[in-house]
């Protein structure tokens, strides 16, 4: 009887699964499980020429497909440790907001939620967004985890409320991403961070973070740096996040920039100055 599904990733991140159906960047060796299918899992478009290029090398294995978020597909319902490693969950998908940087909505469309699988890292694309039954559900199945909970996803900060708040505190969470993209984002940010600090957060504790979108059309470094400092002015320990194009070019100057705002030791350096 054949074994299940064997995976490929072009790249390893942190949300790769590690068992032992799972490759990265690798073509077959002579000593591969008889597997019933290959399915190689790009989340990136400018890993798409590669994964097209492997295709042809495991369709010697077995029957193999290439898909993933970097070909627009339409996520159906999550399971645990297939193509994100286990402890990473999905309860909703998709987005009803439509910003102009995102894939989300073209790709998955409004809203929809899922059934409620275990798990602790979040990844949601909107959880806030949900309806007030679901978000009850992600929560006790939160309490019952082996790990405190974390937010990656990115929670909307202006769907947070004082009570929302004061439940998120209550799951004692590692760490809870909100974001700052646009200019409009900013003041819903600034009335978040007052509603995590009134439920007991603080950013000295770094629990509270955001994502900050740097790098786009005419932005610049010192842009760019205002609103990160402006993030932490509001509560939250910022992350840059540098955008790039379909084809995942990006100029040097700009990684560099985001590389010293993504390492915590150095952006928490920098915010002592404050």
């Amino acid at each position: 009887m054949k074994t299940p599904i064997l995976r490929i990733f072009p790249r390893r991140t942190n949300a790769t699964p590690t068992d032992d159906l799972v490759r990265v960047r690798t073509t077959p060796s002579l000593f591969e499980p008889d597997v019933a299918e290959v399915h190689i899992s790009v989340a990136f478009t400018w890993d798409k020429k590669w994964a097209e290029w492997a295709a042809k090398q495991w369709k010697q294995v077995a029957p193999t497909t290439v898909g993933g978020p970097a070909y627009n597909e339409k996520g159906g319902d999550f399971i645990p440790g297939m193509y994100l490693k286990y402890g990473y969950v999905i309860t909703s998908r998709g987005c009803n907001n439509r910003c102009w940087f995102c894939s989300v909505p073209e790709r998955e469309g409004g809203l929809r939620e899922l059934p409620i699988a275990e798990g602790w890292i979040v990844t949601d694309d909107n959880l806030l967004a949900c309806s007030q039954g679901h978000i009850d559900g992600v929560f006790e199945m939160l309490q019952r985890q082996p790990h405190r909970p974390q937010f990656v996803g990115g929670l909307e900060a202006k769907l947070l409320t004082k009570n929302m708040a004061h439940r998120l505190k209550a799951l004692k969470p590692e760490t809870m991403f909100f974001a700052y993209d646009t200019p409009d984002d900013y003041e819903p940010l600034v009335q978040a961070g007052k509603y995590l600090a009134e439920a007991g957060f603080t950013k000295n504790n770094h629990i509270a973070r955001c994502y900050v979108l740097i790098g786009y059309q005419n932005d610049t470094f010192e842009k760019a740096e205002e609103r990160l400092r402006q993030a932490w002015a509001a509560g939250f320990f910022p992350f840059a996040m540098l955008y790039r194009d379909e084809s995942g070019k990006y100029n040097r100057e700009w990684r560099r920039f985001q590389r010293q705002w993504a390492n915590h030791f150095i952006v928490a350096t920098k915010l002592k100055t404050d």
